[in-house]
């Protein structure tokens, strides 16, 4: 008698992650403002996108690796003003319904990943 093979999972490490960076940050002076503008610029340095104003995503190809860039961003916070970062799966994130008024939007297609291991 024959035993079907079991169905191999994916560990939970190889799932594809997306990090979104929300941020409120001070532009009241000419200090905040370049605050604002370095953080921002190493967000897009660091491979993140703008989804919408003051809200970044980055694809990242396990959890640990989605924790790195989260933590890595998290030691470039400015002084002032708060940032956060929330990690959803890739499934989690094909799954966003955008509306702009009162029309309901088709989501915009994620943006194509190209990664090498």
């Amino acid at each position: 008698m024959t035993h079907a093979r079991p169905i191999p999972q994916i560990p939970w490490g190889w799932r594809s992650m997306w990090v979104i960076a929300m941020f409120d940050l001070p532009t009241d002076t000419p200090k905040a403002r370049r605050a604002y503008a370095r953080f921002r610029k190493d967000l897009l340095e660091d491979g993140f996108t703008m989804m919408q104003y003051s809200v970044y995503t980055r694809h990242c190809a396990s959890i640990e690796n989605a924790k790195v860039h989260a933590k890595r961003m998290g030691a470039r916070v400015p002084a002032e003003g708060e940032v956060r970062f929330l990690t959803i799966t890739d499934n989690q994130f094909s799954r966003i319904t955008v509306y702009v008024g009162k029309k309901r939007q088709a989501t915009p297609p994620p943006p194509s990943q190209l990664e090498f291991f």
